[in-house]
């Protein structure tokens, strides 16, 4: 029975000392993944930054503290009331990238950098957007994220925290305001649309006038040219004759009689009642008149009265 019983007792022995070893590699063999960070204390006093890998710890005497995530890390705040220069409400929602770089810092200089950062956010956006009015709010978003990124990585510096990025997800004016640039907004565009209305309009008078201007000196270049054509083919034709009869060497009485023939045309009309011949029908018709002396003596003269007028010209009334 005293064997047994002593059998027994080593047994449990062991079977403690066995799971004491398991506990004590469990505690001591630590694997730290990539991007991560460790901070361990010993016997409660910062001792190293574990990076990743496999290290060692001593059992009972290093205490890791939760790992540290190393990547850059995106946080969105909910939306924050901030008042402009022009005393207008505004809500702007904010995001925010930063990246530890030192785990130590991040673990001993600050109890939650991630309620600092957004504490921290909210106060520096409230003083940059309360020096702008709500335009200068609405257009400069470059330079507000600017100025957050400025005041929030010098801030976070010592906190082992840097910051990557500032970003304004939304700005949302009051409705009452939103209404009133919409308004504007419609009125702007109303304003471009009759401007552009107003140009077609302009420009297709000017177009309009253009054509027509050119389509008058078109037609006045052809009616010129017209004329000029006419001109030459009536000058051509008065050539023409005037060679002929140059050709044809004709006596003086076929021109007499041929000058005669040409005066009824003269009186053709219903309007003449008064017309005028030159001075030289009187040679005319003494021509012809010769002729027809010679040709029949014993007949009267058929020659109208002619009278001379003082400007030296003769006219016939009856013919």
């Amino acid at each position: 029975m005293g064997e047994s019983a002593g059998a027994v007792a080593l047994s449990i022995v062991l079977v403690v000392l066995i799971i004491f070893v398991i506990i004590v590699l469990v505690r001591a063999v630590r694997i730290i993944p990539q991007a991560r960070a460790g901070v361990v204390e010993r016997l409660g006093k910062y001792a190293r930054t574990l990076n990743p890998g496999l290290t060692l710890l001593i059992p009972f005497v290093d205490r890791l503290l939760p790992l540290l995530d190393l990547r850059e890390q995106v946080v969105s705040f909910p939306p924050q009331p901030v008042i402009t220069e022009d005393n207008l409400v505004v809500s702007i929602d904010t995001v925010v990238y930063f990246q530890v770089t030192d785990p130590r810092a991040a673990t001993y200089e600050i109890a939650n950098y991630i309620q600092a950062v957004e504490q921290l956010t909210t106060t520096t956006l409230r003083n940059v957007v309360g020096g702008l009015n709500l335009e200068e709010a609405l257009t400069s978003r470059d330079q507000i994220n600017g100025q957050l990124r400025g005041v929030l990585d010098e801030a976070t510096g010592r906190w082992g925290i840097r910051v990557s990025r500032v970003e304004l997800k939304a700005i949302d004016p009051p409705l009452s305001i939103q209404d009133s640039m919409e308004k504007q907004m419609r009125a702007e565009r109303d304003r471009r649309a009759a401007i552009l209305t107003a140009e077609g309009t302009k420009q297709s008078a000017i177009l309009t006038a253009e054509g027509e201007r050119q389509s008058a000196i078109l037609k006045a270049e052809g009616d010129a040219k017209a004329a000029i054509l006419r001109a030459d083919g009536e000058s051509q034709a008065i050539q023409k004759v005037f060679d002929a009869i140059h050709k044809g060497n004709p006596t003086q009485k076929l021109l007499a009689y041929q000058y005669l023939q040409t005066l009824p045309k003269l009186a053709n009309g219903s309007a003449n009642k008064l017309w005028i011949i030159p001075s030289e029908i009187g040679e005319a018709l003494k021509g012809i008149g010769d002729v027809l002396g010679k040709s029949t003596p014993d007949k009267p003269s058929a020659e109208p009265p002619v009278h001379l007028s003082k400007a030296g010209t003769e006219t016939a009334t009856g013919l």
